[in-house]
């Protein structure tokens, strides 16, 4: 399979994954660092794009979609937690 062929979910799709874990009382922290990549597997994947320079685009790819996933898990949680609560 060529790299360009790679699909990745929509990321809005996966971070509503991630927010159903939340609301279902998983730790945020622990659900961050699930969608956010390790610093020693960026380092792994820096040292091969280093390597292999044909990698470099796939890896700043998967990278930057964490990093959306991320912003819009953080959004959804931050909405939710900005929100008062109502009681009747």
């Amino acid at each position: 399979m060529q790299q360009d062929d790679v699909r990745f979910a929509e990321p809005r799709q996966e971070a509503a994954f991630f927010y159903g874990l939340f609301l279902r009382g998983q730790p945020l922290q622990k659900l961050r660092a699930d969608i956010d990549v390790p610093p020693h597997v960026l380092e792994k994947w820096k040292r091969q794009a280093h390597r292999d320079p044909a990698a470099k685009p796939m890896v700043e790819r998967v990278l930057n979609y964490r990093k959306h996933v991320l912003a819009i898990f953080d959004s959804l949680v931050f909405r939710e937690m900005a929100t008062p609560f109502r009681t009747q």
